[in-house]
């Protein structure tokens, strides 16, 4: 029976291989998007900003939020948890 059920779903090998290439497109999207480090990078070039000046402490405040909820966010994936 598996070699006729192989033969009659013979057509739609194309769809089920784009459906697999799919899948891993979603997952390494997943796996950059969900990386800590790129984040915390931000963060210290974020720091070292401030402390030559390039930048004032509410611009600092206001981009460091964001970027500890999104680590926050990272963090909560990786845990298997929803985003908050």
């Amino acid at each position: 029976m598996g070699l006729v059920n192989q033969i009659l779903t013979l057509p739609l090998a194309p769809v089920r291989g784009v459906g697999w290439v799919v899948d891993r497109v979603i997952e390494a999207a997943e796996r950059e998007y969900y990386d800590p480090e790129p984040v915390q990078r931000e963060l210290a070039a974020l720091e070292h900003a401030l402390l030559e000046g390039r930048i004032d402490q509410k611009t600092f405040d206001e981009c460091e939020d964001r970027l500890l909820d999104r680590l926050e966010e990272i963090v909560a994936y990786r845990r298997g948890q929803a985003a908050p």
